[in-house]
């Protein structure tokens, strides 16, 4: 299927929750008034994202594992009914159910950030030496116009700065925008298109750099747009609880499956569906329409042609519930030592 290339993508895209809102020439009058009006809407969040920082299963035994959450809002868990049901606090506790050993997890995600904030959330994030780090970016660029080639190019010299650190990384690719429910038309198809194209283009620059690209859009946008009252918080804008354990269900079998862990119920079928082998461009096209599709770079020895950079494996994990975090000890002093003095 081919794409709609990005820069003319980028030229009709006209959404901006926090910001001038522009249009495409061909639907400029009625997308600015949509644009307005979704503006108006959603409105601006002044509250900050709830604090979920810790040491998850503080009384299990073993090393810790070191996880950072890097990214958006989204990332931050904005919108969530408590610190407990963020995305991140999933995945940690998550993580320390399959493990059977602590976790210390901080996020340095920032309400507002675009790829090119990656930057400095990576500088900060190296310095607690994570052994896994989960970015989830993408809705921002879309909605302040960032060139999509721009939006990838600093996602994927986040992800490589943090695997040649030694990190595992995971990216939960852009959501689908087109669910939002105070986009209307032509806005919401509109931002469906862009979402979907940045989508693709960041798995390609995620996989590329050596990171795991993890769909989030094509498996969540049907059930954000079946049940928006419940998947979207009460701006209508960011998850709900309920949105964030969906985005972790689908994040959690990669970050196990990159640290080496086996899932949870190990009695039942946890094997993957390999989609099989094929070109980066391909496999993005695949993520971006098949659900929570991940897409890893292939072992040297198994290349095709041997450029780890063009051949790509598709695969489809098994997703089950994720549950909701037990509250965590509050992380030490050293743990935010170097970190607080940059």
């Amino acid at each position: 299927m081919a794409g709609i290339p990005a820069r003319k993508v980028a030229s009709a895209a006209a959404i901006g929750a926090g910001g001038l809102i522009a249009a495409g020439l061909t639907v400029a009058g009625a997308a600015f008034g949509q644009g307005l009006y979704a503006k108006r809407t959603i409105g601006v969040r002044n509250q900050s994202a709830p604090y979920a920082d810790g040491l998850y299963g503080p009384k299990k035994r073993g090393t810790s594992i070191r996880f950072v959450m890097l990214g958006d809002s989204s990332a931050a868990g904005l919108g969530a009914d408590s610190a407990l049901d963020t995305v991140g606090a999933r995945l940690a506790q998550g993580l320390v159910d399959a493990a059977d050993t602590p976790v210390r997890y901080i996020n340095m995600a920032t309400v507002g950030a675009k790829s090119v904030d990656l930057d400095e959330q990576v500088t900060r994030a190296l310095l607690v030496k994570p052994q896994i780090v989960t970015i989830m970016i993408g809705a921002n660029d879309v909605t302040h116009l960032t060139p999509h080639k721009r939006a990838c190019d600093a996602l994927g010299e986040a992800v490589e700065r943090l695997v040649v650190a030694g990190s595992e990384v995971v990216v939960g690719t852009c959501p689908d925008l087109g669910t939002i429910q105070p986009f209307l038309e032509p806005l919401r198809s509109v931002a469906k298109v862009s979402s979907g194209q940045l989508s693709k283009q960041q798995a390609v620059a995620v996989v590329e750099a050596g990171g795991r690209s993890v769909s989030l859009g094509s498996l969540l946008g049907p059930l954000f747009g079946s049940e928006p009252q419940e998947m979207f918080a009460a701006d209508r804008f960011h998850p709900s609880s309920a949105g964030y354990a969906k985005a972790a269900e689908v994040l959690l079998p990669s970050m196990l499956d990159s640290l080496g862990l086996d899932p949870i119920d190990t009695d039942l079928n946890n094997e993957p569906i390999d989609e099989g082998v094929s070109s980066m461009t391909v496999a993005a096209e695949l993520a971006n329409v098949d659900a929570g599709t991940e897409l890893v770079a292939l072992d040297e020895a198994e290349q095709p042609d041997g450029d780890a950079k063009y051949w790509v494996r598709a695969l489809r994990r098994v997703l089950r519930p994720v549950r909701r975090a037990e509250k965590p000890e509050p992380l030490s002093t050293d743990d935010y030592s170097e970190v607080a003095a940059m």
